[in-house]
């Protein structure tokens, strides 16, 4: 095993920080470019929602999204037309607002509030956002926002939030957990939101085809002067019994298979690497890579996580994802078109 070289390094960090499409991505692209044209025309803004689980890449893609929209620099002020921000870790309206001040490039100077109004704080924002020539406010993890909040803290930041859109005439965009739906309670907000996106973990028994696309993409961003064929049977079954279809598991899994290929000094990544990969990750498990393609069992979910609004305090309001019992990759596929099969 020899240590890699600079390029190879550079190699390995790109392709972990590559980004592939999946079609619900797509889809919520095309809502954001939306969403900024209607900026454009001016009046009431629609606003969006996304929620997904943990592992659905909620996150890489809004931050791949802001990349792709340049920014430049307007005076004292930054043409930040997306603003991206994240729900702080002492999460509350203000220290949110105050947050995308900073975001922004502009801190909010807390000596301007006095007696406890809020209005100065949400005035700030709105004449910052003009500045900024900002089109769509984009807020991750917008659920911790909701949680621990009594359902009159939940009208008020949904009051707060109407509020600047309509001010600014901004689409607001809020992304997190599936209880971030929540928001939608509030009629206010249920009016608005009139684009719902949820990302799904990937299914065999729903559209096998999006998870052997995606793996493909992937296998194209990998360093190598040979392409994996990851789209191969037994590869694409081992692959999805190991990862359950949740997109950052499987592309750190894979990003680790890759590390060991590449140090192996390997012209491409095979079901050897992922074999090693998975008895390091999972040694007390069955593992896929090294069995027939009719012994592979894998599970897909069957709930997503949840948040108990009304959970008596002291209890954990947070159900957990729940998956299905394993089952052989024929029952999965039983209902499904075939995919390809292996090389002989």
């Amino acid at each position: 095993m020899s240590p890699l070289d600079d390029e190879q390094i550079q190699r390995l960090e790109a392709f972990k920080n590559c980004f592939v499409e999946s079609p619900i991505v797509t889809q919520i692209f095309d809502d954001f470019e939306r969403l900024r044209f209607n900026k454009q025309l001016g009046g009431t803004q629609q606003c969006m929602l996304i929620t997904g689980d943990t592992g659905t890449g909620k996150t890489e893609l809004i931050k791949h999204y802001v990349r792709l929209v340049p920014q430049r620099q307007n005076g004292g002020y930054s043409h930040r037309p997306i603003l991206l921000s994240r729900i702080p870790s002492n999460a509350n309206l203000d220290s949110t607002l105050i947050q995308l001040h900073v975001d922004l490039g502009q801190p909010f100077n807390a000596s301007r509030r006095s007696k406890g109004n809020d209005q100065a704080l949400t005035e700030s924002l709105v004449r910052l956002l003009s500045k900024c020539h900002t089109e769509l406010i984009i807020i991750d993890e917008f659920h911790e926002l909701l949680e621990f909040q009594s359902e009159a803290s939940r009208a008020g930041i949904a009051n707060r939030l109407k509020f600047i859109s309509e001010k600014a005439e901004i689409p607001i965009v809020l992304v997190g957990m599936p209880w971030a739906a929540k928001i939608a309670d509030e009629p206010q907000w249920g009016r608005r939101l009139v684009n719902r996106r949820m990302i799904p973990y990937f299914k065999l028994s729903d559209n096998p085809a999006d998870f052997v696309k995606f793996l493909m993409g992937l296998a194209q961003c990998m360093p190598f002067a040979s392409r994996p064929k990851l789209e191969e049977q037994h590869t694409t079954y081992a692959l999805f019994a190991s990862s359950a279809g949740r997109i950052s598991f499987l592309k750190e899994f894979l990003y680790e298979a890759t590390k060991l290929a590449l140090l192996d000094g390997a012209e491409t990544l095979t079901p050897v690497h992922m074999s090693k990969t998975f008895r390091l990750w999972s040694p007390e498990n069955s593992n896929p890579f090294d069995l027939s393609v009719d012994k592979i069992m894998a599970a897909e979910v069957s709930e997503y996580s949840a948040y108990d609004f009304d959970a008596p305090k002291g209890t954990d309001p947070i159900r957990s994802t729940q998956f299905m019992d394993l089952l052989p990759i024929s029952q999965l596929l039983s209902k499904t078109p075939m995919l390809k099969r292996s090389s002989p």
